[in-house]
């Protein structure tokens, strides 16, 4: 298997966000296979779906990895696992959340996985640290680059409901 460049996109709401952000980034490089090659800053962010519970941070990484997306799903599974995180309510609160934004310019479709991510190109948290990172990714889904699919995304939500913190 070749090696993929792989977006992650962490988040956490409860307990210490920070720590647990940092907890995930430890786990992630003890990931056999699995290099981290960069990092966006730690964004505050407005809860998106369910909007009763305490803001976000949010972070996106690139990695590389030989691991396939089934694969790779499987270990941040894990580590999500082993950091306590309850899957008690859909889009409700969590001490972390682990999602394959992007695998290569693949397009996965499972049913427990979809790659990209359904909901990356409509939610800031995802695209405006993803950005950061690589301002020449596109979407293999849509086509879209990802400036096109911020400006759109900007035109609707309102850019406060995001904020750089380091």
């Amino acid at each position: 298997m070749k090696q993929r460049e792989v977006y992650i996109g962490l988040g956490s709401n409860m307990g210490d966000r920070d720590a647990n952000l940092q907890a995930a980034l430890n786990l992630i490089r003890d990931i056999i296979d699995v290099q981290i090659k960069d990092m966006s800053s730690i964004y505050i962010t407005e809860p998106w779906g369910n909007k009763n519970q305490e803001d976000f941070l949010n972070q996106v990484i690139r990695i590389e990895t030989y691991l396939s997306a089934r694969e790779l799903l499987e270990e941040l599974q894990k580590i999500e696992i082993k950091m306590g995180r309850q899957r008690t309510e859909h889009w409700g609160p969590r001490n972390i959340d682990l999602d394959i934004l992007l695998y290569g310019n693949e397009i996965v479709d499972f049913p427990d996985l979809k790659i990209p991510h359904p909901y990356a190109q409509q939610r800031l948290f995802v695209l405006i640290p993803l950005e950061e990172i690589n301002s020449e990714i596109v979407f293999p889904d849509s086509g879209m680059g990802i400036r096109e699919v911020l400006i759109r995304v900007l035109g609707r939500e309102d850019e406060n409901l995001i904020k750089r913190i380091d």
